[in-house]
């Protein structure tokens, strides 16, 4: 549920006429509406409310192509709901209430488990719980599927979750959370990447807005340039970033091509409004690339 308005409320300020629309969110969501868009297959494993939200949810990920078969009805709780502020120059604040998010649980996952045999990337974010992550981080590996894990909301990860972790995408207020270096510039990103390294993530890129994104790993170590454009709603920015980035790099495209590609699937989505609504398709990705170059 989005409100438009001149700037983020700050604590105690009331702000008169925004503009309130909704439309469809949630992290893990945007991301698997980003790869199908970006020309990924996609299965989502998640819980939905048996209400309102839940039933548009499942439609639109139908609509989407996405396999639903694992997206469960949560009969104890609603689905969950995102209240954002969007300010005129697209800056956001956030307040998530996770209902049925919460409760996916590793048994979920678990009985999804044939699904891992046949994948090539496996895609996760941190609004469900994090035994959940740390149990489809275990399959993937078992199953040789590599893992792409975006920290938000960024909260303490065990070392033991993050070697399983083969590309890790924090914006610079994760990546500070995550390492306790701000990340404000070229050096202070390498820093945070090198902590994050050490404790086992294979590869770190720390997704910088417009600037483009810092990428960290074997035989890799540059800023991948980003694209200036009007932007009007930052809101899953980094959602189409991460789904562009998976299916780019099961389709082979080398690391830092893709991650060029996922920074212009970036860079329309924030021409837009809303989250999903934003999400760009593959033709349109493409074009922008050329239009780009």
């Amino acid at each position: 549920m989005i409100i438009r308005l001149d700037h983020i409320p700050r604590p105690g300020e009331t702000i008169l006429g925004g503009e309130f629309f909704t439309a469809a969110g949630g992290k893990g969501a945007n991301q698997a509406v980003g790869a199908a868009r970006a020309g990924g297959k996609v299965t989502f494993i998640a819980r939905v409310g048996v209400d309102m939200f839940g039933d548009n949810a499942v439609a639109g990920f139908k609509k989407e192509g996405i396999n639903t078969d694992h997206v469960l009805r949560d009969t104890s709780s609603p689905s969950g709901v995102a209240l954002i502020f969007v300010a005129k120059d697209g800056e956001n604040s956030i307040a998530v209430a996770g209902g049925a998010n919460g409760n996916l649980s590793p048994e979920d996952v678990i009985h999804a488990g044939e699904l891992f045999a046949g994948a090539s990337m496996l895609v996760m974010q941190l609004e469900t719980p994090l035994e959940t992550v740390q149990a489809a981080a275990d399959l993937a590996v078992k199953g040789g599927v590599q893992v792409i894990l975006n920290p938000a909301p960024a909260c303490s990860l065990p070392d033991e979750l993050l070697r399983k972790i083969s590309i890790i995408t924090p914006n610079e207020t994760e990546a500070e959370l995550l390492t306790g270096i701000k990340v404000d510039d070229h050096d202070s990103a390498s820093k945070a990447a090198d902590i994050l390294l050490a404790r086992g993530v294979k590869t770190v890129i720390i997704t910088l807005g417009s600037r483009g994104a810092f990428v960290a790993g074997e035989g890799i170590r540059k800023l991948v340039p980003g694209f200036r454009v009007n932007a009007v709603d930052t809101t899953a920015a980094g959602d189409t970033f991460n789904g562009a980035l998976a299916v780019a790099l099961v389709e082979g495209i080398a690391l830092e091509e893709a991650v060029r590609f996922a920074n212009a699937a970036a860079a329309l989505s924030v021409t837009r409004m809303g989250a999903q609504s934003s999400v760009p398709a593959r033709m349109e990705i493409e074009e922008f690339l050329r239009n780009n170059g």
